[in-house]
């Protein structure tokens, strides 16, 4: 096990591959970076122009799949990393919370398609609570597989955004995912270990209305 301070811990020491001189803060990339700050910034750029392609790629009778997902994720970190879009091969863990096994991934993956995945999408839910909760469950169910050794949660992220549009919102503003919410946000994943969604769909609730209100809707 080698630990990493504020990365993921990586089990599987062949595939923990450090971009050389980064001091163990940022993945080897095709773009050479090493600062972490630097691919901060990079990540965020290719975020922006990835979901302007998403959204024309994907309108809103489509419903996803788990190839649908490894493709959000190339299309968004494709020029970064060389195994983008591809299911990790190493185990990984924030804190002392262990996300999927990667020999599971597969299997989970095709059981996430089968189960929310076609149970959400198109995402036309009947109500605001409903479309919260279907945000939620989508949003937890993906996070707690984390299929990718980087981005999980920003695909997941970009993901509700598109269902988000399917439901006729505008585009999801998280802040109120982040900041002083992480911890809370943490926990919400968690519960889901035991198929409680509840947290996530308040958390969900107060997204939806930040990005009603900066778009002048409420």
């Amino acid at each position: 096990m080698v630990k990493r301070r504020d990365r993921y811990d990586v089990a599987g020491l062949e595939e923990a591959q450090w971009e050389p001189s980064s001091r163990g803060r940022v993945l080897r990339n095709r773009l050479g970076i090493r600062s972490k700050r630097e691919m901060d910034r990079a990540e965020a750029r290719e975020q922006m122009r990835a979901l302007e392609e998403l959204t024309a790629l994907y309108d809103q009778d489509h419903r996803f799949t788990a190839a649908d997902i490894c493709r959000i994720h190339r299309i968004w970190l494709g020029p970064i990393y060389s195994w983008a879009g591809r299911y990790r091969q190493v185990n990984l863990q924030k804190d002392d919370f262990p996300f999927a096994a990667a020999r599971q991934i597969p299997k989970l993956m095709a059981d996430f398609e089968r189960g929310p995945l076609r149970r959400f999408t198109p995402c036309r839910p009947t109500s605001p609570e409903k479309l919260s909760m279907a945000l939620a469950v989508v949003h937890v169910e993906l996070v707690l597989i984390h299929p990718f050794r980087e981005g999980n949660g920003r695909v997941a992220r970009l993901l509700a955004v598109l269902m988000g549009l399917q439901a006729d919102l505008p585009p999801l503003f998280f802040d109120r995912l982040s900041g002083q919410k992480r911890q809370q946000y943490f926990a919400a994943v968690r519960a889901g270990l035991e198929c409680s969604y509840e947290r996530m769909a308040e958390m969900f609730s107060a997204v939806i209305q930040r990005t009603q209100q900066l778009h002048g809707l409420k």
